[in-house]
């Protein structure tokens, strides 16, 4: 466990029951959420690939244009 971490629980270990177990409740959902996202880029990764290869033909082949932030 990292010091910051060590830190972290240190000072929510002084908050009260209902306050740890909010902030556990919350901890807890977004490293549930944070792996459901590395799934789901997972199970696309291959796709993800395909479509990098595909704009990268496109601008070699001068089939893009220059973004311009102004023009959105």
């Amino acid at each position: 466990m990292t010091n910051l971490l060590k830190r972290a629980f240190d000072v929510a270990s002084k908050l009260s029951p209902a306050e740890q177990d909010v902030l556990a409740s919350r901890l807890l959902a977004e490293l549930a959420a944070e792996d459901e996202f590395d799934q789901a880029i997972g199970r696309t990764s291959d796709q993800l690939t395909k479509l990098a290869r595909e704009a990268i033909e496109e601008h070699r082949a001068g089939k893009t244009e220059e973004l311009d932030p102004e023009r959105l």
